[in-house]
């Protein structure tokens, strides 16, 4: 296998196509080690994460408007480089799009949600994976009953997921305070993959 370093250029695009190009490339271009450039965090995370669930080790690092991610030394197979979620037994997905759970009080449904948070691990293992996604991702980014409730059940084994552009979106990208940033080809290979999908 070449050892040459091959370069990427994923500035521009929106999410989920850093992720979706870089994949598109590898399948193409089977290589040791590259380098790809992104121009925004989130998808600096996002290709990140994705190229360590394959095996690479990579290192990133910003310059001015930049971020250049340099990936090398992959060692997992393909099957071990899956996503996390292909590897693992099928269970339940909770998809959360909003802060409050329900219309019309907001500040009922604001206590609905945290209830509806806390009451989760009554799930037991069955319960896989919990999405943020739009509005719902300012619960893992504000201090309160919610976000304490996300951060047991992260804490417990729950994998969550929190979507970059949405975080961006909200300007609340540095306030985050539980789960793994991520994007749409993340979550849209989740709901393929769980068994049933509650979304309150």
């Amino acid at each position: 296998m070449s050892t040459k370093t091959h370069e990427l250029d994923l500035s521009g695009l929106a999410c989920p196509q850093p992720v979706l190009k870089c994949r598109e490339f590898l399948e193409q271009t089977p290589i040791h080690a590259f380098t790809a450039y992104v121009d925004n965090e989130a998808a600096g995370i996002n290709v990140r994460r994705f190229l360590e669930q394959r095996g690479f080790r990579v290192t990133i690092e910003k310059t001015g408007d930049i971020w250049r991610i340099a990936a090398a030394g992959k060692e997992a197979s393909h099957q071990a480089g899956m996503p996390e979620a292909q590897q693992m037994e099928k269970k339940i997905l909770v998809l959360i799009t909003t802060e409050t759970l329900g219309h019309g009080d907001d500040g009922l449904g604001a206590k609905l949600m945290a209830a509806f948070l806390a009451t989760l691990p009554e799930m037991g293992d069955a319960l896989w994976r919990v999405i943020l996604l739009n509005g719902g991702v300012k619960l893992a980014a504000a201090q309160g009953e919610a976000l304490q409730s996300l951060q047991a059940l992260e804490q417990s084994g729950v994998s969550v997921l929190v979507c970059g552009t949405c975080l961006a979106h909200y300007g609340v990208s540095a306030q985050k305070a539980v789960g793994a940033t991520s994007n749409m080809l993340d979550i849209v290979t989740s709901l393929s993959l769980a068994d049933l999908v509650i979304r309150p």
